[in-house]
């Protein structure tokens, strides 16, 4: 199913596919949630809750969308999970050597599996920042390795240069063990973020463990639920919209950010303002990618 709405419904003139340089592609892929299900109807929650969004930036003093922003056609994804990373991967290469940058729509956070990889083929040296809730650095989970448990897991084995998970609120001993003397992985936690006020008085504790090149991803329960409720895996004590804000300033000024996603948001039927969230969000990277292309 394509979609009727593109991303901020823009005219024809900002989201034509030629000249974008940002391509929002969703994927609306569910098949490994364990707790509360509906992540497949985020991608489109997100494009309809976008109309909404005002296209002039306060912080910025621009227009995100006057870079152009296309939205692709929605994946199939009624696909078993390693056919799904392949056909990610494959798509967001595609837009990728176009020179676009891709903003990915899950879904579940296994979509982030191909969109990286994606990533990685073109830029050896790449790193990870995400946002959330949980470590996702299980080896297998509930019998899939493809589980949205298992996502950094299988970016490690990817070869990501480093990865650095913000806002951690909750993990297995499985995890906890895994990351123990690691020097690829350092696990920075909403507590540790929030009591220090760390995006305020020292974020350079976060980006210094990033190199130049980074992928940004964007678990939703990464956020508060009090502003972020409609997640699969919910966990309290998260960080705040001035928190997420911050630290999406923080790493698109001082790094180039080659490709995100936002993944895992889970719509509750009637209650839209999550969805807003999630949209203005990402209304906000592409406004800071498009701001850091015009300075260098």
């Amino acid at each position: 199913m394509g979609f009727e709405l593109n991303f901020l419904d823009l005219d024809p003139s900002e989201s034509n596919p030629d000249s974008a340089q940002t391509v929002v592609l969703p994927v609306p892929y569910e098949r490994t949630v364990s707790f509360r299900g509906g992540c497949s109807r985020g991608p489109m929650a997100i494009i309809e809750a976008s109309r909404s969004i005002e296209l002039y930036d306060e912080e910025l003093g621009i227009n995100p969308a006057e870079g152009g922003i296309h939205t692709a056609p929605e994946i199939e994804c009624d696909i078993d999970p390693a056919q799904m990373v392949k056909t990610v991967k494959n798509s967001c290469l595609d837009f990728a050597r176009e020179g676009k940058f891709v903003l990915t729509l899950g879904g579940e956070h296994s979509v982030t599996v191909g969109a990286f990889a994606a990533q990685k083929e073109i830029h050896s040296e790449i790193s990870v920042l995400s946002i959330d809730a949980h470590c996702d650095l299980r080896d297998s989970y509930q019998g899939s390795k493809f589980s949205h448990a298992c996502v950094m897991r299988r970016i490690v084995e990817a070869g990501a240069s480093h990865i650095v998970i913000a806002g951690v609120r909750s993990m297995s001993a499985e995890e906890a063990g895994f990351a123990v003397g690691r020097e690829d992985l350092s696990i920075v936690s909403a507590e540790k973020i929030l009591e220090e006020k760390l995006l305020v008085n020292a974020p350079g504790q976060i980006m210094e463990k990033l190199g130049r090149k980074v992928y940004l991803s964007i678990d939703a329960d990464g956020l508060d639920p009090s502003i972020m409720p409609s997640v699969g895996t919910p966990e309290p004590g998260g960080m705040g919209w001035t928190d997420v804000i911050s630290l999406l300033r923080a790493v698109f000024e001082s790094r180039e950010v080659v490709g995100m996603d936002i993944v895992e948001l889970a719509p509750i039927p009637g209650f839209v303002a999550p969805d807003v969230t999630a949209a203005k969000m990402a209304c906000k990277a592409i406004g800071y990618k498009l701001g850091r292309s015009r300075q260098s």
